[in-house]
């Protein structure tokens, strides 16, 4: 009796059927994943004044802190709780991001971002790196050049925002290895600042506990900065900080004093608030006030020009949540005469979908806002006719 026909399987042409349907495994799990960071928007909670709206220009930018915009139009930014640095490009000019580029990958907590003669400056916790032509390299980025490897490695306040001066030096903070104590090194609770070499290397300022963010008012080139207060003295001191440095020098009352005239408990006696150079603006009770830019774009009506936002990324340690907003402190001759809000909505009730880490002008007029918990860019836009 003959056999029938043989049923052996066919491994070869299983092979493409298994590849199928591991890619699809593959792509259901990488959805998954992703989903799982994913934060949901909720623009229709944002509220702005009469003219404005926000909408998105950028989304899949993980833990999105600092922003830097180039003459050209790249925005690179910087991420704290992750290790990578973005280039974020609008190609067809329709104020939508079109593409996300992650240039550069694990470094330690590159915070911070700045952009000078077509090089970007990336600064780590305990060093500062220059990628050289890095816009012609988008894809294939250079690997970076050391320019000074010697900060200190404290986690604690070391992320760094970096932004290059009027007087073409790179301003580096150095934030206080603690909530609040003493360091016996100068270098901490300091802004500092060096040439682009990383030579010349100096103290700009001192008795800070953290700063995250500072730009120079565009008519006397004299530095303003966010300061973030300490913690635990309660729910409603001290307060976050602008402070505004017209020379170099100056002691800003850390860690002794705080707002306006408020001794620390720990380290305040037999200390004299008065020795110390006072904040330009009380800001709102652990508000975590960061990134902030004058405005010096021609798009927003003109009570704009030349006044203060600031991204606040909101409290973690206050039993009402406060921050989570964008601010708005208006000058009258440099002098800060008041501090309201801009844009608000990213908290709603005791929960938050948002959290403003930093803001950019754009070269049409706009303004960015970066968020790290959404993984998101927005841009703000005023739309109305009494400019």
């Amino acid at each position: 009796m003959s056999s029938g026909p043989s049923h052996k399987p066919n491994l070869h042409s299983a092979i493409p059927a298994l590849c199928a349907i591991l890619s699809i495994l593959i792509a259901s799990f990488s959805f998954l994943v992703l989903n799982r960071e994913t934060r949901e928007i909720e623009l229709e909670t944002i509220s702005l004044p009469e003219g404005f709206e926000i909408s998105v220009y950028a989304r899949d930018v993980d833990h999105a802190r600092s922003l830097c915009l180039t003459p050209n139009g790249t925005l690179f930014v910087g991420s704290r709780n992750h290790d990578r640095v973005y280039a974020v490009l609008d190609h067809d000019g329709d104020n939508i991001a079109d593409e996300v580029i992650t240039i550069a990958r694990n470094l330690n907590t590159p915070n911070g971002v700045a952009f000078r003669n077509g090089s970007l400056y990336v600064a780590e916790i305990h060093r500062i790196l220059r990628y050289d032509e890095i816009e012609s390299r988008l894809h294939n980025p250079p690997d970076p050049v050391v320019v000074k490897d010697d900060f200190p490695t404290d986690a604690s306040h070391g992320w760094k925002f970096i932004r290059f001066g009027p007087d073409g030096k790179l301003y580096i903070p150095v934030g206080a290895p603690c909530n609040i104590c003493e360091s016996e090194d100068d270098i901490y609770g300091t802004i500092t600042r060096m040439d682009p070499d990383g030579s010349n290397f100096e103290l700009f300022a001192s008795g800070i506990r953290n700063s995250v963010g500072f730009d120079w008012h565009p008519e006397s080139g004299d530095l303003w900065f966010t300061e973030n207060g300490r913690d635990r003295m309660g729910n409603d001191i001290p307060p976050d900080e602008l402070n505004h440095a017209p020379t170099e020098g100056l002691h800003f009352g850390y860690p002794y004093c705080h707002g306006q005239d408020i001794p620390d408990p720990e380290f305040g006696e037999g200390k004299d608030c008065q020795n110390y150079t006072p904040p330009a603006m009380d800001l709102g009770p652990h508000v975590a006030a960061l990134g902030m830019r004058f405005y010096q774009g021609e798009q927003f009506p003109d009570r704009y020009s030349g006044q203060i936002f600031i991204a606040e990324h909101g409290s973690w340690n206050r039993d009402e949540k406060i921050g989570y907003r964008v601010m708005l402190v208006e000058l009258e001759n440099s002098t800060a005469v008041s501090y309201s809000v801009f844009a608000e909505g990213w908290l709603q009730g005791d929960e938050y979908w948002g959290r403003p880490v930093d803001v950019e002008v754009m070269h049409d007029g706009s303004l960015l806002v970066s968020d790290d918990y959404a993984g998101a860019i927005y841009r703000i836009a005023y739309t109305g006719t009494d400019n």
